[in-house]
């Protein structure tokens, strides 16, 4: 795990570097109060920090105080490093934001301690983030997870000059599978049709189950012609071979629906699912095991797929 450790005294950061680096953490090191909020308001930025009372640009309690009021998603635990041990400084330092403090010149045991207190604290509120948002049969995001990625790429979509696409996947016959082989084998192919489809997606899209057997993937910074690709992935991955249960071998196919837009557009999420919705209909209304793109107007044309005989689409 990553630590932050910001202090303007250099002996300070080189002795907290040797410890922290032999108990097993990574170290990242701030000089001042303005890097040290600037590290810790990245999207990947530590979740553990050590933080001088006293430094450059913005003292300790200042950068507790904004991280704090920053919103992040994620959990800061953040320690106060102070020689000053009055109750009216710790009280100033906790109401700041500061998790827990350690006085100067510190007892190496006692930060191994109050940051493994701390580690502890960040896994917990990671567990429960992921049991929040999390589907508790395929591990994918549930369905408010999975929209609350959209609405925020919708958001953002509207700042740079590149395409959104969504992608619903339907399982076909998803009933006829639990009604011949029974639910715990619908279970089964649910999972595997979850798993192998996100390892189509690239690391920086999303996936989540919708609901029952349907499958929303948010594809940011993906043209249509993108996304049609990425589809046509999804579908050959449960085309391509049936899926293994307890209760023997299942072929399974999926139709999937593409909706796009661009920053030129003016879109609500109820609309772009509205379409790609309407584009996986047309989907199955063709054959399924296949792929249709929704246009502009919020029609669907053909795309791609393998269902039909000789006359299915053909991308």
């Amino acid at each position: 795990m990553k630590v932050l450790v910001a202090d303007d005294d250099p002996i300070s950061v080189l002795y907290l570097q040797d410890v922290l680096s032999e108990w097993g953490y990574e170290v990242v090191v701030a000089a001042d109060g303005l890097s040290a909020e600037a590290i810790l308001l990245q999207a990947d930025g530590p979740l553990l920090a050590v933080l001088d009372w006293m430094m450059p640009g913005l003292d300790g309690t200042d950068v507790c105080h904004n991280i704090r009021q920053a919103g992040l998603e994620r959990y800061v635990y953040m320690i106060m490093l102070t020689s000053r041990t009055e109750t009216e400084f710790i009280v100033a330092a906790m109401n700041a934001g500061a998790d827990d403090y350690v006085a100067k010149p510190f007892i190496a045991e006692e930060m191994r301690v109050r940051l493994r207190a701390g580690r502890r604290i960040v896994d917990l509120e990671q567990e429960l983030r992921r049991q929040a948002t999390r589907d508790a049969l395929t591990g994918i995001f549930n369905r408010g997870a999975i929209l609350d990625v959209l609405q925020k790429e919708i958001a953002r979509r509207v700042r740079t000059p590149d395409f959104l696409s969504v992608i619903f996947a339907d399982l076909d016959h998803f009933k006829r599978i639990n009604d011949t082989y029974g639910h715990l084998a619908g279970d089964e192919v649910l999972r595997e049709a979850a798993r192998r489809m996100a390892a189509t997606l690239r690391n920086y899209d999303s996936f989540g189950r919708y609901g029952g057997e349907e499958l929303l993937a948010v594809l940011p910074d993906c043209d249509p012609e993108g996304a049609l690709i990425v589809a046509e992935r999804m579908r050959g991955a449960m085309a391509d071979a049936t899926v293994p249960t307890a209760y023997g071998d299942v072929a399974v196919t999926v139709s999937i629906g593409i909706a796009s837009v661009n920053h030129a557009d003016a879109v609500e999420m109820s609309d772009l699912l509205h379409r790609a919705d309407g584009a996986l209909y047309a989907a199955k209304l063709r054959g399924r095991n296949c792929v249709s793109v929704a246009t502009t107007d919020g029609r669907a044309g053909p795309a791609s797929g393998v269902a039909g005989g000789p006359d299915a689409w053909q991308s």
